[in-house]
């Protein structure tokens, strides 16, 4: 293997973990966002059951932390 292989197989590797990081601070900040805020009626879709919080925070936040990679020079 080159040393370029290493290189985008290491970028791969660290983009993986910087996305995971995301979506498990996502998920806390859905969490959060549902018990502190949240939606008292139930008509609201995301807010209104802790599942739907968590994973929508969990989406968001590894689209969020994913763009802070740089993807691999050709």
């Amino acid at each position: 293997m080159s040393g370029y292989e290493k290189d985008k197989q290491r970028m791969t590797k660290k983009t993986i973990l910087i996305t995971i990081a995301g979506v498990v601070t996502g998920v806390i900040a859905g969490y959060l966002y549902y018990l502190e805020i949240g939606c008292n009626s139930g008509s609201c879709a995301i807010t209104s059951d802790p599942l739907n919080s968590s994973l929508y925070g969990g989406f968001m936040g590894g689209l969020l932390f994913n763009t802070f990679t740089k993807s691999p020079k050709k």
